[in-house]
């Protein structure tokens, strides 16, 4: 199911770069949150507790992809390629249970620069497990034969429709779908569908951007602002984030990501300097319409010409979303978009067994809570009483709310 340890998304590489550079001694844990109604079943967890164990350490950086990457990613450091080339999979990290209600009841817990690399990869393998073996009608079809030509081919086909329909918007696209792809079968057939369009940009994936000769894109995840809330404070975290990730990367990877507690705290925190210096904003949850028109509002305060910067635009994209969204940003705001499930897992393509609604967050750094609040409601994760201090801390509700 994990082909390769590039078969993981960018910005996980990018923030464990920057975890051993500033945070080398921190212990990070990850907690796995199911937001859906699908349930497992002791096989699943046989199965998944397997491939942790057995697969997993077996994943190396091989001589080719170690070259590739100092050719094609000149942002990594040499000592963090070395890192990297000798880093392997540590299934102690990993804990797999069945909760009574048939819920997953999955932690990772280790150094943060090591336990990083697990979220996108458990995340693609629970995904495509749950697809083997909980939705068997899907795992019968796949698996007979022609039946699954047919489904590849008919996927191929309907990958033709949507990058077609982005194209002749002159919509320029990102694949972000690894987490919660159907499999890795699948997710090959949507690259090579969409590799031949000029308004397709990349893949979140780096495996596939090598295997396809295509950009990896990534900058940024939540869990560099949310740890670096513990460690520092919560008030300034996106300030104290943003600042040492140029540090890092010297004005590369410049998409600085908005809603970690809120767009509110990260435009108090985004600067002049920072607002100059990156090359623009990931909106990732909220309305993105009234987003739009923030940063806007934003840029133009500060005197900064907005059609000279960009917003990535990923929050739960389908490609119809991506075109309303371009339109509306047409002649204010340079836009581009980044697409995930919607692509490697279509909830239209498979009505009758839709994509897990999960995600694995970071929980705590060294036994202090971290939380995410975004921009939706119902969308906050973390300890119940972190969460309520840090809504306090940035005004959005009282402590008894």
């Amino acid at each position: 199911m994990i082909r390769s340890i590039l078969d993981n998304d960018l910005y996980k590489f990018t923030m464990q770069m920057a975890v051993l550079e500033l945070f080398p001694d921190v212990v990070a844990e990850y907690r796995f949150t199911n937001r859906g109604a699908q349930r497992f079943n002791e096989d699943f967890v046989r199965e998944l507790r397997r491939i942790i164990n057995e697969e997993t350490p077996k994943i190396i950086l091989t001589d080719d992809e170690y070259t590739w990457l100092k050719g094609s990613c000149p942002f990594f450091k040499p000592m963090y390629l070395e890192y990297l080339k000798n880093y392997r999979f540590d299934p102690s990290e990993v804990s797999v249970n069945l909760s009574e209600d048939k819920d997953l009841d999955l932690r990772i817990k280790g150094p943060w620069h090591s336990s990083i690399l697990w979220e996108i990869v458990l995340m693609a393998i629970i995904s495509e497990l749950y697809f083997d073996t909980v939705e068997s009608d899907w795992k019968n079809k796949r698996e007979s034969g022609s039946g699954r030509d047919s489904l590849l081919k008919g996927y191929a086909s309907f990958m033709d429709d949507i990058g077609r329909e982005l194209e002749s918007e002159k919509c320029a696209f990102s694949e972000f779908g690894t987490r919660r792809r159907r499999s890795f079968e699948l997710h090959d057939t949507v690259i090579a569908s969409l590799s031949g369009l000029e308004t397709f940009s990349g893949t979140s994936n780096v495996f596939f951007a090598k295997e396809y000769g295509l950009r990896a894109i990534g900058t940024i995840g939540h869990e560099w602002i949310m740890g670096i809330s513990a460690l520092i404070g919560l008030r300034n975290a996106n300030l104290f984030a943003l600042e040492n990730w140029a540090e890092i990367y010297k004005g590369d990877l410049g998409i600085a990501l908005s809603d970690t507690f809120g767009s509110g705290p990260f435009f108090d925190n985004f600067n002049l300097k920072l607002s100059k210096l990156y090359d623009g904003v990931r909106h990732d949850s909220g309305d993105p319409f009234t987003f739009a028109d923030r940063v806007i509002e934003h840029y133009t305060k500060a005197g900064i010409d907005p059609m000279k910067k960009l917003i990535v635009f990923s929050d739960s994209l389908h490609a119809r979303d991506a075109i309303k969204i371009k339109e509306y940003c047409e002649g204010k705001i340079n836009c581009s978009f980044g697409i995930g499930t919607s692509l490697t897992n279509n909830p239209d393509f498979f009505s009758t067994s839709p994509p897990l609604n999960m995600v694995i967050k970071l929980h705590s750094v060294n036994g202090i809570p971290v939380v995410k609040l975004s921009d939706d409601e119902g969308k906050e994760t973390g300890d119940p009483d972190a969460i309520r201090v840090a809504n306090y801390t940035f005004g959005r509700k009282g402590l008894d709310e």
